[in-house]
């Protein structure tokens, strides 16, 4: 087969020509992925990181574990890495997406009194007993019986009291 002088050039252009058309597409795909690694995009979080988790909800009390009599005894983790003043620390609770009346306006277990009105009977536990709630160390928090029942949604926040921010935000289904 006879190629001419003309369509071998053409050739060997359209070679040449479709060589630097990839290496300039793949220096623009490499300037992209640079420049989405590189830009600090928005977070899509929905809010306060958990780092306070209900670990548990108990609905059987401890005297008298046989009948189901809704204890209502919610066990918190400081699941974080640092350690926090329970002093500055408050606790507002939701059930099922309505702020409840219960609420602790300290952590600090000696500092908390318990009235039947904030709907709280006792709070206890390593997390609550000193003047801080390291990480791993839990609290107990024991409402009034009834309060919660299996397949509620309970929802705790933990407020910096001195900024009053919400810094910690947990659900848990009961």
């Amino acid at each position: 087969m006879y190629v001419s002088k003309d369509e071998a050039s053409a050739v060997a252009t359209s070679q040449v020509i479709g060589t630097i058309l990839m290496v300039a597409l793949t220096i623009l795909l490499a300037l992209l992925v640079l420049l989405m690694v590189s830009i600090p995009w928005p977070s899509f979080s929905t809010g306060p990181p958990a780092i306070f988790q209900v670990r548990e909800i108990y609905h059987r009390s401890d005297r008298y574990p046989h009948p189901l009599n809704y204890d209502s005894r919610v066990v918190l983790i400081n699941n974080g890495s640092k350690e926090f003043e329970n002093d500055k620390l408050a606790a507002e609770f939701y059930l099922n997406g309505h702020m409840m009346a219960a609420q602790a306006t300290t952590m600090n277990g000696y500092h908390f009194i318990s009235t039947h009105h904030t709907g709280i009977q006792w709070m206890g536990g390593s997390g609550c007993s000193g003047s801080t709630w390291a990480p791993g160390e839990q609290t107990v928090i024991d409402f009034t019986d009834g309060t919660f029942h299996p397949g509620d949604l309970v929802q705790i926040d933990i407020i910096d009291t001195t900024t009053k921010v919400v810094i910690s935000r947990h659900s848990h289904r009961a």
